[in-house]
């Protein structure tokens, strides 16, 4: 025999519920993964220029922009940064120009008391050095593969277990966005109507991202210490020269020159 409620009709409708949650942390993870991920190959000048050279060009930039006291060096250094922000594609040029005005304006905000006492160069020389310098970084870290960058810290002397570290960092943030996209995707097409937990299970989802991630170091560990890694990192550094690499470095010899005239 078969039973009645088997002949029955299910009308069930599940409620709708706004799940913004969800689709906001997927879409956060995945804009972080494309940042560190994305394509520099371009045909413009800017990615063409050997990336060793602009980041020691950069390191030695941001030291004389911190050591400069000249309004009219920074001022130089201004156009030659907006230039290279010309120089890049028009939908990075905004995401880089908010992402450089906002904690400048911060600062340019705290030192209002300082300008209304009369320290007006000072300040507005400080709030020019902050701005100058996390556009540069900005910058670099568009242009630039972040591989690349580590790469290049090779050659200044930076220790190789800080090297390493930072590396496996960028990669592991990258694997374990990933593994966290899929989740939220089967979170996603498990909520079915209204949760009345629904907070709850994103604490699941941390609890999930840190037993993999736990996991992930073990085996790292175990693949290390069979391949009897010593601490040395070892990172083959490009130092060919193009055409347009030397004139990138005849452009940074020539701004150097101008900070030793105008600060010696």
């Amino acid at each position: 025999m078969i039973p009645q409620w088997l002949f029955e009709k299910d009308n069930y409708i599940p409620k709708k519920e706004k799940n913004t949650y969800i689709e906001k942390s997927i879409f956060s993870l995945i804009k972080i993964i494309s940042i560190i991920r994305q394509n520099k190959s371009s045909d413009k000048l800017i990615y063409l220029i050997n990336p060793t050279l602009k980041v020691i060009s950069v390191l030695v930039m941001i030291i004389c922009i911190s050591i400069s006291r000249s309004f009219i060096y920074l001022l130089i250094i201004d156009i030659y940064v907006l230039i290279n922000l010309l120089l890049m594609e028009k939908k990075i040029r905004k995401i880089i120009l908010i992402k450089s005005f906002i904690f400048p304006l911060i600062t340019l905000i705290a030192l209002i008391p300082s300008i209304f006492h009369g320290n007006i160069y000072n300040s507005l020389l400080l709030f020019q050095k902050i701005f100058i310098t996390i556009l540069l970084v900005n910058l670099l870290s568009h242009n630039t593969k972040w591989n690349e960058i580590n790469k290049s810290l090779k050659l200044l002397f930076v220790p190789d277990m800080f090297i390493w570290i930072m590396d496996i960092t960028i990669r592991y943030i990258v694997l374990l966005g990933e593994y966290s996209i899929n989740l939220f995707h089967a979170l996603k097409l498990r909520s079915i109507g209204i949760t009345s937990n629904k907070y709850n299970s994103l604490t699941g989802i941390m609890g999930k991202l840190f037993i993999k991630s736990y996991i992930m170091s073990e085996e790292m560990f175990y693949a290390m210490e069979c391949r009897c890694f010593s601490g040395e990192y070892s990172a083959k550094v490009n130092l060919k020269f193009k055409k347009a690499d030397f004139g990138y470095l005849f452009i940074n010899i020539f701004l150097l020159s101008l900070f030793i005239y105008f600060n010696i």
